[in-house]
């Protein structure tokens, strides 16, 4: 039965889910205002929204991971896309702030579980010598959702009320499970069976555990300023709310940029090309401290900040992929999905913190307390560097200067 799917049809389908997944992890970052005005909230409170979906993500990926391991993935990604369109819409009528974060967690269990299956489905349905490039089309549609969906959804819901945007997302993730059910192979192999144990031996080695802090305070850095980007736009900078529509389109351009060149300098030697991405984004970051105040240069200094912000991305998800295949091979799925799950601790903790900021010193903080957390990923990188160096010459590459 699976060769009647055509694998790019499969990817395509994987996309558009992707796409749908992808626009609302960051919808409420332009939609913070709104939900201010809405629900009568201060900026840390709206704030949740993001570090809230990012715990449900942090959570979700692992025990969901544990949960379906053995579910025939067809089946598996029906549950997803349905599981993602009831928390969206049910963000989209909350009558309370409480209930709109209910919301966003059920679609943030969908998210993490997502991530782990739909790039093993990517991987299973095309040549062993293309499964790279397959996952890396699938996740295209993250990266469009950045670049489109985001600030789309922040124009509808300007012109028409955040619960439209709720809603357009809903219907994309509409799309995606119907292109899901007609495109997917009912047949696909299952994965390795994941563990608890599997949890424990990836965290109790050290270079892992190093790699997944890495990977939360490195990304997570971003999102003390990026969670409040719209604010931050319109009071600081005083840009208008339909200007910010536009450069949240261009920032997304940025991030699409920065995402392949990341990938690019990261394939041979991922741990000096992230040394050096973080140590970019650093110093962004304690220049937008510097430039925060000004129309124009805050504005440079922002979509500067995008092209650094998930450069990181592929050279951490290809890292922690590689430690895993050397250290525990039987584990490497869990291992994707830990770091999943570090990818959203930094969320949560950026966006929380950043609360914090805005909430006691101010919009103008953020990005000092960002580049506290940047410079505490890259002291940690520096000891991943130093623990690999004795390695077997076979691991050199991933070192050398």
């Amino acid at each position: 039965m699976t060769k009647q799917f055509n694998p790019s049809w499969t990817l395509l389908a994987l996309a558009i889910s992707a796409f749908a997944i992808g626009s609302t992890e960051f919808i409420s970052v332009g939609l913070m205002p709104l939900l201010v005005s809405s629900f009568h909230i201060n900026l840390a409170q709206a704030g949740l929204t993001v570090s809230i979906y990012a715990i449900g993500i942090m959570i979700g990926a692992p025990v969901m991971t544990l949960l379906t391991g053995r579910l025939n993935r067809h089946r598996l990604m029906m549950l997803i896309m349905i599981l993602f369109i009831i928390g969206n819409l049910l963000a989209a009528s909350a009558p309370t702030f409480g209930v709109l974060l209910a919301g966003r967690v059920v679609a943030a269990l969908a998210h993490g579980i997502f991530m782990t299956v739909a790039s093993v489905i990517a991987a299973d349905v095309v040549a062993p010598a293309k499964r790279a490039s397959a996952i890396a089309i699938m996740f295209t549609g993250l990266t469009v959702a950045t670049v489109t969906g985001v600030p789309l959804g922040t124009m509808i819901g300007q012109l028409g009320g955040w619960r439209w945007s709720f809603i357009f997302i809903s219907m994309i993730g509409v799309i995606g499970l119907l292109a899901d059910y007609w495109l997917i192979p009912r047949n696909l192999p299952l994965p390795s069976k994941a563990t608890v144990r599997g949890i424990i031996r990836v965290l109790t080695n050290p270079q892992l555990l190093f790699a997944l802090l890495v990977t939360a305070l490195g990304y997570g850095g971003t999102f003390v300023v990026y969670t409040y980007l719209s604010p931050l736009l319109e009071q600081q900078m005083h840009w208008s709310a339909s200007a910010v529509v536009l450069i949240l389109v261009v920032y997304g351009l940025m991030v699409a940029l920065g995402n392949t060149l990341g990938g690019h300098w990261a394939n041979a030697r991922p741990l000096i090309a992230l040394f050096k991405m973080f140590s970019g984004l650093l110093i962004t970051l304690l220049i937008l401290s510097v430039t925060g105040y000004s129309h124009w240069l805050g504005l440079l200094t922002v979509l500067l900040m995008g092209i650094f912000a998930f450069m990181n991305v592929p050279g951490l998800q290809l890292y922690i992929v590689q430690l895993a295949e050397q250290n525990t091979p039987h584990d490497i799925t869990m291992a994707s999905a830990l770091n999943i799950s570090a990818f959203n601790v930094g969320i949560a903790l950026g966006s929380g913190i950043g609360g914090q900021v805005t909430t006691n010193l101010g919009l103008g903080w953020t990005p000092i307390f960002g580049a506290i957390m940047v410079a505490v990923s890259l002291v940690l990188l520096l000891g991943l560097i130093w623990l690999a160096r004795p390695a077997k010459s076979t691991d050199r590459h991933c070192v050398q200067n």
